[in-house]
């Protein structure tokens, strides 16, 4: 299936917008509780009783699907041609920084109530903590510096910035299965779909992957030669 023929870039970003917008939206929507029983009489709270951790939750998930989701932009071009998806990548790690950055406020500001001093015994503790704060570290100068204003500062530098990006989804797998705690069988399936987008980055697959894309479509038709004038 070409992706390209289906969808035009425009149509690909509404897509991204609205994809990414649904977990915040939803999680609005059952948490506010007034405003959604005022839209539907027979709401109930979709939250726990432990609505802090559903936030944290909610949101922290998120962003690891939408940080791995703009990893598999350029696999999926080079593997199966989707080209007008490269647009999208932008705003998936923009969206997945928006993410981890709410899930880390409510972790430090509702779960802590910014008590450093507990925050602070924790972090020698919990591996995850550390492992989490610093994929957002990372993802936070990819954020900054994601216009096509700083690519033109940066030149040459800003493609190795980015490619820090990877460096903080394998960070992010991590978090995600030391904190999860009991059944691994998800983060590791996002681990694993990750290691296959780091194995189409390298040179050597790479070039290998367009030689079998390049037989698929068989000898290229010879251009029409001009007659003489």
């Amino acid at each position: 299936m070409n992706l390209d023929k289906l969808l035009t870039k425009g149509q690909i970003l509404w897509l991204t917008h609205i994809g990414a917008l649904i977990p915040l939206a939803w999680l609005l929507y059952e948490d506010y509780t007034p405003l959604a029983s005022l839209l539907n009489e027979d709401f109930t709270s979709g939250l726990s009783v432990n609505p802090i951790q559903d936030w944290t939750l909610r949101t922290g998930k998120p962003a690891l699907v939408l940080l791995i989701l703009s990893l598999s932009c350029t696999p999926l071009n080079v593997v199966l041609g989707w080209r007008n998806i490269i647009p999208a990548r932008k705003w998936l790690g923009l969206y997945a920084f928006a993410y981890a950055a709410v899930h880390f406020y409510i972790f430090i500001g509702e779960d802590y109530g910014f008590q450093w001093i507990y925050i602070w015994q924790d972090v020698g503790t919990k591996l995850y903590i550390i492992v989490g704060f610093s994929a957002l570290l990372i993802l936070l100068p990819l954020a900054l510096t994601s216009s096509k204003g700083w690519m033109r500062r940066l030149g040459k530098m800003w493609k190795k910035l980015h490619q820090w990006v990877y460096v903080a989804g394998v960070l992010a797998v991590f978090h995600y299965i030391w904190v999860v705690k009991a059944d691994y069988r998800e983060p590791i399936a996002w681990g694993i779909l990750l290691g296959i987008f780091l194995l189409v980055r390298i040179p050597v697959v790479r070039k290998r992957i367009a030689r079998w894309r390049s037989k698929l479509r068989g000898p290229a038709a010879p251009r029409p030669r001009r007659s003489p004038a």
